[in-house]
């Protein structure tokens, strides 16, 4: 019988998205008998404690912050709480502050969010402990700009980078050297308490400076990296003026660079990692195994334009179906990673959409392969699907219905052009990001 290659393929995604639960990392992660608190190799005696505090930031806030107030019961002080509009299911207890504010561009939430995350992380002295989950999306989510700059200037920089194709790591180090609490400026405020961080990642590599700007990291970038990126996408014009100045004055020493690995503030600060992309394409090898493909993984660092990315998954599927080579058929290819887009449309989609959409014209008329991909937030760009599948037949049934997939690729356009198609992927806010996962199947000659 011939296989479903889209029933497969949701299975597949499904079970890696259940591999990154956010509950269920903290669970595995930490761990309380009495007071005895194990979280990683730390073992923590609550009981020399005066207060425990929690900070919990990004679009996986609130499983994360729900488990932790499980665990500690009556042991929890207060809280806060800055996620994304619609990412709280319940409401959590009277200890908690919870706002919920703009994601990918911040807002009015965005500044309120993090100034309550700085005023109980001051609030923590020598003798507490603070507790603080972090998730991908924290850079919008909790934006204080510096001194000298506004909300809407930071607005502007953010859109124009992220409309010019900027990679996370350089959004971020152009953010961090505008903002009070990223690149370890909310560490500032923390110290001098003992502070443990847990963090789902959503950044290629786990780089612990760049996960929702690093608040409580060092910050290995400078103010001549941000400079750099702007002047790289041509946008040192564009950006507003105060902006220009505030990195001019980091530029000739005139104000303090972002706080700097060994300094005196992270003494007390340890990081631990409870889910990652490599553990969500890890659970995807293993179901694609558990059903009877040749599993094989691509990268988890996979970054890029995602037409031209798109453009090298379909390679790999013809080479698959040609001489069976990485993996003989039936074949399962997993990557994950994130790429971005440079808009030039004004259509709607996201990037992984917009991947799927350039892998359908590399595939056309390809039979028995198939490619999906998804943001593991259940959230792709500025919609409501989190991807879209593709294969072979995609341009031709598209033809059918009137639509033409480069037109609908140079517009941006590519949420109207699978939604026609029911090829979008919905599995509406999963409540965990560990950016993106794709699957190429390549079925049975």
């Amino acid at each position: 019988m011939p296989r479903d290659l889209r029933q497969d393929a949701m299975q597949i995604l499904h079970a890696a998205l259940g591999a990154v639960d956010p509950s269920a990392a903290i669970r595995r992660h930490v761990r309380r008998e009495g007071d005895m608190l194990q979280i990683g190799e730390q073992v923590l005696d609550l009981g020399r404690f005066r207060h425990v505090f929690v900070l919990a930031l990004g679009k996986a806030a609130y499983p994360m912050a729900y488990a932790l107030q499980v665990l500690l019961g009556r042991r929890l002080d207060r809280g806060v709480l800055v996620t994304k509009y619609g990412h709280i299911p319940a409401a959590l207890d009277e200890r908690w502050t919870v706002i919920e504010a703009g994601h990918p561009v911040p807002d009015e939430n965005s500044l309120r969010g993090a100034q309550l995350l700085a005023a109980l992380a001051e609030q923590a002295g020598e003798e507490d402990l603070l507790l603080c989950v972090l998730s991908g999306g924290g850079s919008a989510l909790a934006t204080w700009p510096a001194e000298g700059l506004s909300l809407s200037d930071l607005q502007a920089v953010t859109d124009l980078l992220l409309r010019a194709g900027a990679t996370i790591h350089e959004l971020n180090a152009v953010r961090k050297h505008l903002d009070r609490i990223k690149g370890g400026g909310l560490a500032r405020f923390a110290y001098p308490a003992t502070s443990i961080v847990l963090v789902l990642s959503d950044v290629v590599g786990d780089d612990l400076s760049v996960i929702a700007s690093g608040p409580m990291a060092p910050d290995p970038s400078t103010f001549h990296d941000a400079w750099r990126v702007l002047n790289r996408y041509g946008l040192l014009e564009r950006v507003p003026m105060s902006v220009r100045i505030r990195l001019e004055a980091g530029l000739h020493g005139r104000i303090p660079e972002t706080p700097k690995p060994g300094e005196e503030i992270f003494q007390r600060v340890s990081h631990e990692i409870v889910a990652s992309n490599r553990l969500a394409a890890q659970a995807a090898l293993e179901e694609a195994a558990r059903l009877g493909y040749h599993p094989f993984l691509l990268s988890t660092f996979v970054e890029g334009e995602a037409r031209e990315v798109a453009r090298v998954m379909a390679a790999v599927a013809k080479e698959i179906a040609t001489t069976d080579r990485p993996a003989p058929r039936p074949a399962c290819v997993v990557w994950g990673g994130e790429t971005t887009v440079t808009v030039r449309g004004s259509g709607r989609g996201g990037r992984n959409q917009e991947l799927a959409l350039a892998a359908a014209i590399a595939l056309e008329g390809w039979p028995n392969v198939l490619v999906a991909a998804i943001g593991t937030d259940g959230i792709d760009g500025p919609t409501d699907a989190a991807g879209a599948f593709a294969d072979g037949e995609t341009v031709h049934r598209a033809y059918l219905l009137g639509l033409d997939a480069v037109a609908h690729l140079e517009a941006n356009d590519a949420y109207a052009f699978f939604d026609t198609l029911g090829d979008l992927i919905r599995t509406g806010p999963t409540g965990t990001n560990v950016n993106d996962i794709g699957i190429l199947l390549v079925g049975s000659p």
